[in-house]
This record gives structure tokens, C-alpha cells and sequence, in this order.
């Protein structure tokens, strides 16, 4: 992708996607998450191998355990920025083309664009001839019935961008036409295979360990790329089980429809969902950038609403499992609620434990007063380990501390518990039993 300043039309480009001076590092406001610096592709080396590390210590500490990795780590951020941006623009002109077929309102994967209107329009724009978008859809066996939904729609991305014309697409605000893609630079396009190569050592060693491993999210401007990456990593390595699994922020307002659409995905094409739900770790950070660069707010407006949407993911997930047991979720929360709900719905929907298809996780050294009670009623639980420099580590967690301080009261109920099932057994002489 070409820098945005030599892009023709980068004046109306998605302002959430537009490289920031004040957001360069992506660090600034972010509470609950560690960070990567580019510097050169050796760095991004290094940092693979020291994943590769992290996945072997894992495989070595438990059965069935977990590794967890950073895309920014593994690349130049401004890259996954520019390239969510070309993902966004091309899903908005689906959405676009939805309300001109009268379709605005209805659920995503409720939209259906009918293809002999839609290459008329395409046709109409100037954005392509009828005859070369007729060659997309056979290329890609799509709209056979007639129709094309968001998923084909994305499918579509990589016929549309091997044309021998820029694409051209239309601007919402301005109306104008506007490349939805500029030529990769050799060095650019290097970066997209070295980051491809770095996932695909990673994914084969983590099968190797028998390690399952978890893309990170990380801020939304990053996600659309990261999302995308990790959807074709699954596609290559989740055949038989879940092996590779990414992340979903239930922060966002659009966290529903993200997990609908890729549980469908994996429907249609036939590998297995994995899954880790979390809150949210950036909340501060993208609500400053949104207001500094005049773009709505994405994340959602309260915490019950978060908790709502964080519920909604998990159920949909929950009924995927039982129907198909194709799919795995990591319930990763802190939270006590979110806790008894998964177990309320696993017994509602016939879910064990021992299948493994759910799983919950906490960070090392929080809230044990969950972490243990489950794991001695056998369900699998982990503990998230940080790792790395004091100077880095020690920042992380202080920030995690504070924003879990209210979890004390927890653990000192639990310990008043505690010990009254220990006076009461003492009482009564069954101190073992």
C-alpha cells in the first residue's frame, strides 16, 4: 500500500485508519495489554522467536495449554492499519450497496445483494465492465443462487484486486470515485509475505508442541487485518480441531456481528471456530483517538452494555457448540457473573466439561477465588502469564491490579467461606471428607 500522503483521494480517507502523530506507538492510555515497537524486519524476527520460546515452555508446562501472540510484533503496525482500512472500505461498499437494494436495517448476515443489480450498478458507477465482474463471481463460484452475501462479498477482495485497473470505489461523503487499493510496493508487498511466513512457523510449531494459540486483539484501527490474517491462518490449520484461535473484544459495538460472521465462515467451509472473549483492553486509547480524529466512538457505551454484548457472543458460540461441536471458546473474564452464566448455559445446553469445547482463563495471581473453585469442579481453566523485562512486566501488572481492585472483596469472601467449611467440618469430624 502506497503512504497515505501519495494516495489520491487520502484527504477522504476512514478517519479511524489514518496514521496519528499522537498514536504512533500505539502504547499511550492502554491499561491492560503489553506493546510492540517496530523498529526493522529483525526485530519482528526476534520477537518470533522469542514466541516460539513462549510456545515450548508451554507445551512443556501442562496438557492441552495455550500460547498467546501479537500480530503488531510480527509486522509494521502502519502496514495493519493501512490494510484494515482497505478491508473497512470494502465491506462499507457492501453495506452501501445493501441500502440501495433496500436491504438497510436487516441483520448483516441477512443482507443479500442480487447479482444482476449489482454488476448493473458496478457497470453504471464505472467501477468495472459487466464482463469483468462476471469474471469475479465465476472465479470465486459465487452468486449461483442468484445472490451474494457479506461473506462472498469478502471472498471477493482478492479477485477484485488482481485486475488490471485500480479499483475505483465510491466515497459516501463526497460521492466521488476513489481507489479502494493502491499497488503494493515491492518492499510492502515483502512485509505482508515475511508476516505470513512468521504465522505460519509459529502455527506448525505450536501443532508440533501441541499448543493451541491465541491471536491477541488489539486496537480496532489494527483489527480488520489482524482478524483477517488470523481467519486464513484457521482456514490452513483448524481442519480437524481448533488450533488457532482470535480474539474478540466485546467492547466493540460491532463484537456480535464479527463472531457471527466467522462462526458462519467456518460453517460454509468446514474447519473449526476457536474463540477467546475478553472485555476489552484499550477503552481509554480508542476513545481519545476517536474524539482527536472526529470518527465515531467504537467501543460501547457502558460497561452493562459491554456485559451484554460480552453474553450475547458467549451464547452464540455456546449454541454453536452444542449443535455442531465444531467450535471452542475461551471464556477469559474476570468476572464472577460471566462465570456462573457459562456454567448455567453449559448445563442448559448439555455442554461437559471433559469435552474441553469451553475453557476460562484469568490472569496469573487474580482472582484465584474463581480460578481455583473451577478447576477442583473440572473445568479447564489457565492462567495468563505475562512475561518479560521488570521495567515492562511490572508496569502491566500495577495497571492490571488497579483496574481489578475491586476483586478483594471477592477473595476475602471466598476466604470467610473457606474457613467456615473448615470449622464446620471440624466440628462435626470430617475434616477430609
Amino acid at each position: 500500500l502506497s503512504p497515505s500522503s501519495s494516495t489520491p483521494g487520502a484527504e477522504q480517507r476512514e478517519k479511524q485508519y489514518r496514521a496519528h502523530h499522537r498514536f504512533g506507538d500505539h502504547h499511550g492510555g492502554v491499561s491492560g495489554a503489553h506493546t510492540y515497537f517496530y523498529t526493522d524486519e529483525a526485530k519482528c524476527d526476534q520477537h518470533m522467536e522469542t514466541f516460539l520460546r513462549c510456545i515450548d515452555a508451554s507445551s512443556g508446562s501442562s496438557e492441552d495449554s495455550f500460547s498467546a501472540i501479537k500480530l503488531t510484533a510480527l509486522a509494521r503496525p502502519q502496514f495493519l492499519v493501512q490494510f484494515s482500512e482497505v478491508l473497512v472500505k470494502w465491506r462499507r461498499f457492501f453495506f452501501q450497496m445493501a441500502a440501495e437494494q433496500g436491504q438497510a436495517g436487516r441483520a448483516v448476515l441477512e443482507m443479500k445483494l442480487e447479482v444482476e443489480k449489482l454488476q448493473e450498478t458496478l457497470a453504471n458507477l464505472g467501477i468495472v465492465t459487466k464482463a469483468e465482474s462476471q469474471e469475479w463471481f465465476m472465479g470465486e463460484s459465487l452468486g449461483t443462487g442468484g445472490t451474494v452475501d457479506l461473506l462472498d462479498w469478502n471472498s471477493l477482495f482478492n479477485s477484485c484486486t488482481k485486475i488490471s485497473k485500480p479499483l475505483l470505489i465510491p466515497n459516501r461523503q463526497t460521492g466521488q470515485l476513489e481507489p479502494l487499493l493502491s499497488h503494493f510496493s515491492k518492499e510492502e508487498d515483502l512485509q505482508m509475505k515475511r508476516m505470513l511466513q512468521r504465522m505460519d512457523v509459529l502455527a506448525k510449531r505450536a501443532i508440533e508442541k501441541g499448543v493451541r494459540l491465541m491471536v491477541d486483539a488489539e486496537q480496532s484501527y489494527f483489527q480488520p487485518a489482524i482478524s483477517r490474517l488470523t481467519v486464513e491462518t484457521q482456514r490452513r490449520f483448524n481442519k480437524n480441531q481448533a488450533i488457532i484461535f482470535n480474539t474478540y473484544q466485546c467492547y466493540l459495538k460491532e463484537a456480535y456481528d464479527n463472531v457471527t460472521g466467522d462462526v458462519e465462515l467456518s460453517r460454509r467451509e468446514g474447519w473449526h471456530f476457536g474463540a477467546k472473549l475478553v472485555r476489552g483492553a484499550y477503552m481509554e486509547q480508542e476513545r481519545e483517538r476517536a474524539a482527536q480524529m472526529g470518527y465515531e466512538d467504537p467501543i460501547n457505551p457502558t460497561y452493562e452494555k459491554t456485559n451484554e454484548m460480552y453474553h450475547r457472543c458467549l451464547d452464540y458460540v455456546l449454541e454453536e457448540i452444542k449443535h455442531r461441536r465444531k467450535a471452542s471458546v475461551m471464556v477469559a473474564s474476570h468476572n464472577e457473573d460471566t462465570v456462573k452464566f457459562t456454567i448455567r448455559r453449559m448445563m442448559e445446553l448439555g455442554i461437559h466439561p471433559s469435552e474441553k469445547k469451553v475453557c476460562f482463563g484469568q490472569l496469573l495471581g487474580m482472582c484465584d477465588q474463581i480460578t481455583f473453585p473451577l478447576g477442583q469442579a473440572g473445568f479447564p481453566v489457565y492462567k495468563y502469564m505475562p512475561y518479560g523485562p521488570v521495567n515492562e512486566v511490572l508496569p502491566y501488572l500495577s495497571r492490571r491490579a488497579q483496574e481489578n481492585r475491586g476483586f478483594m472483596q471477592r477473595a476475602n469472601r471466598e476466604r470467610d467461606l473457606l474457613w467456615k467449611e473448615v470449622k464446620r467440618r471440624l466440628l462435626t469430624g470430617n475434616l477430609f471428607s
